[in-house]
């Protein structure tokens, strides 16, 4: 079992070390990662009734949601939000670059469109086909791979590209991670009885459930040599990572916490680090009785 620290690894490991080196957001606080941050530090919440369609029937009215989207008319929820992503990257993407797309129902309300308005193919909510979209709009030709794990989509996805990368199956991964606000996903966490009716409030004793919300994002990974080799600005590496699976129900944890132990531990392990060395943790924090107190177990 090899545990050695960080600053013990030898210069072959260190040269495929995966590095983040450009990332953007579009989010109900806007365009860009100082947005959502400023945003987030000025205890406005983005959460707010909407109008998107009618809530009347479900659990809660109110979302988080990017404000000027159309919705069941030409694009896609999504693709409205990746094309404004990618009109500009802020730096250039390697078109060699492999790409792994992160989402839990991609363009959905395409179908919903089909069902409920009678137009367009069904069949274009699939998620491979946002994939072929994803790897047009961006120019990659690497090849390209979805990840799809309900909330755990984007970390599971950040966690692929650094395992292809210090594996050397590539140099730079472009992750790329979406999903929206429609009908039929309001209506399936409604009728999980999940929603909070005002606003999400996790490891509170009143908590009530979860709000919804949408974005759009994506962060380049490469290799610490290739990052290096183009002058690249590295943003932060990822030097841990660690996935299990409860396999214990469709929506509800494990209530022992162990599946949650074993990927913390296991990222720790790959990391070199003792628990000690930890300074921020970002929990799942859904606001749902089961899985705030699975965590709390997990993380005491």
């Amino acid at each position: 079992m090899n545990t050695r620290k960080k600053h013990q690894q030898d210069p072959v490991q260190r040269s495929i070390s995966p590095v983040v080196v450009s990332c953007d957001m579009i989010t109900p606080y806007g365009h860009g990662v100082d947005a959502c941050w400023d945003g987030l530090l000025s205890r406005d919440s983005a959460i707010a009734e909407f109008d998107r369609f009618n809530t009347e029937a479900f659990q809660s009215r109110a979302a988080a949601v990017v404000s000027d989207l159309d919705y069941l008319e030409n694009d896609s929820l999504v693709l409205q939000m990746l094309r404004r992503l990618f009109l500009k990257p802020a730096v250039s993407i390697p078109e060699d670059s492999l790409l792994i797309l992160a989402t839990t129902k991609g363009e959905i309300d395409i179908l919903e469109k089909s069902i409920l308005k009678g137009s367009g193919d069904a069949a274009g909510s699939s998620l491979n086909n946002l994939l072929g979209k994803v790897s047009r709009l961006t120019g990659v030709s690497g090849g390209g791979v979805v990840v799809s794990a309900a909330c755990a989509s984007s970390t599971a996805a950040l966690a692929r590209a650094a395992a292809m990368i210090r594996c050397g199956k590539g140099d730079s991964v472009l992750v790329a991670a979406c999903d929206s606000v429609t009908e039929f996903v309001y209506a399936g966490f409604s009728s999980l009885m999940a929603l909070d009716r005002e606003s999400s409030r996790p490891f509170d004793k009143n908590r009530k459930g979860l709000s919804l919300g949408e974005a759009a994002a994506y962060v380049l990974v490469m290799s610490e040599s290739r990052a290096e080799r183009e002058k690249r600005k590295i943003l932060g590496k990822i030097e841990g990572w660690g996935l299990s699976d409860d396999a214990n129900h469709m929506t509800g944890p494990s209530r022992t916490g162990d599946g949650l132990v074993r990927a913390v531990s296991g990222a720790m392990e790959m990391a070199g680090i003792n628990q000690d060395e930890i300074g921020f943790i970002s929990a799942h924090g859904t606001g749902t009785l089961y899985n705030d107190a699975m965590e709390m177990k997990a993380f005491n």
